[in-house]
């Protein structure tokens, strides 16, 4: 029997977390020439309010490994540039990516690095990229990994690796990766031998390495770190399942701290079991609630009013328009209910979900509509308006 432990693999160094992890920058100036556009103000770290006068805001749902339908989706939504070179075209516009990056596809990490890539590309021009962590985000922190395909516990050893090869150099690897894993993955499958997939010993260091990475502390952990759980963009609220009246009243700022805190290893030992339940656990919790997508056509009246009185309640208490949520995939495309207070923006597009046609919520002011393409390519848009 083969065994493996944490020796055999590169090890990040002692130290919690990559120190440039996190950025300290609190305005994203206006990179245009000619333009009378204030700049953007972000509160919070991580990020939890973002004030961006007059900004175009784009906001894409689940993504789960796919990186070719991701791409797509960035595509449509004008941000991402369509020769390759993964270029930010989206000028000063916010791009918000609502979580659930991880599990159910082969290519997180290259997601994850991409965002991160068109993040600096974007401030650079005036405009800035946020993510979301979703329910896989902080399962995947938790050593949860049942939702992991083995091409991404593959991905994880190939970036263990590659790591080790930039002298934990974080932030240079970390943008780059998108660019190259592409190169390790086709490399790895010319290597494999006849055992394939089922080869025991690759199987493990693929483990060894995602246990590595998202262990709280751990060099992904601490990137996801950087995200909020529930973020305010001007008067709209982004979260991946719902925020909910507690939440509001236990503050969201907090909430947000917390998360990342336990996520950059940095609760005390006697603790660290005891995750930010309000934010992280249980069916009301931000990241796994549900109540704002389900179906109303299988609800009742009362329960239709309840539902919306909570929700009405809930953007009071923020001063919000309306909230957007991913996290529950919506089989008839994008759609707002309850007088458009919500938008339910996870389409499923994922291969390992729906392998659906991508769409993106933009925002523009403060009015919102839905990017989708008629064809499976993305050639012709089709803008759905709403009220």
């Amino acid at each position: 029997m083969v065994s493996l432990c944490l020796n055999s693999l590169p090890l990040p160094p002692p130290s919690s977390c990559p120190k440039k992890l996190t950025e300290t920058s609190s305005s994203f100036s206006n990179g245009s020439i000619g333009t009378a556009l204030k700049p953007i103000v972000v509160n919070g770290n991580p990020p939890t309010f973002v004030s961006a006068p007059g900004r175009r805001i784009v906001a894409v749902g689940d993504l789960h490994g796919d990186l070719d339908q991701a791409r797509y989706a960035l595509e449509m939504a004008g941000v991402l540039s369509s020769d390759g070179q993964d270029l930010w075209t989206g000028e000063d516009a916010v791009l918000v990516q609502l979580g659930d990056v991880l599990d159910r596809g082969d290519d997180e990490i290259a997601i994850l690095s991409l965002l991160r890539s068109l993040g600096i590309q974007a401030k650079a021009k005036g405009g800035a990229v946020f993510q979301v962590n979703g329910n896989h985000e902080t399962m995947n922190v938790e050593g949860d990994f049942r939702y992991v395909e083995s091409g991404a516990f593959d991905e994880c050893a190939d970036f263990l690796e590659y790591l080790n090869d930039y002298e934990y150099d974080w932030d240079e690897a970390f943008v780059r990766w998108c660019g190259v894993s592409r190169i390790w993955k086709d490399e790895r499958k010319m290597s494999r031998n006849h055992w394939g997939p089922w080869n025991l010993v690759k199987r493990q260091k693929g483990v060894i390495a995602r246990s590595v990475l998202f262990r709280p502390g751990g060099p992904l952990a601490c990137e996801l770190a950087r995200h909020a759980v529930a973020l305010k963009v001007n008067d709209w609220i982004f979260c991946h399942g719902g925020l909910l009246p507690h939440h509001v009243a236990y503050g969201i700022e907090k909430m947000n701290k917390e998360v990342s805190q336990w996520m950059r290893g940095l609760i005390e030992e006697d603790t660290n079991r005891n995750m930010p339940f309000i934010a992280t656990k249980g069916y009301d919790s931000v990241v796994w609630n549900r109540l704002y997508s389900r179906d109303i056509s299988d609800l009742a009246d009362y329960q239709i009013n309840q539902i919306n009185a909570i929700l009405q309640e809930t953007l009071q208490a923020l001063g919000a328009k309306a909230m957007v949520v991913g996290h529950t995939p919506q089989f008839s495309g994008a759609n707002c209910e309850y007088n458009c207070s919500i938008w339910r923006i996870d389409v499923g597009m994922s291969s390992g979900v729906l392998n659906s046609r991508p769409e993106v919520l933009e925002i523009r002011d403060d009015k919102a509509r839905v990017i989708r393409s008629k064809r499976n390519r993305f050639s012709e848009l089709q803008m759905v308006d709403y009220l």
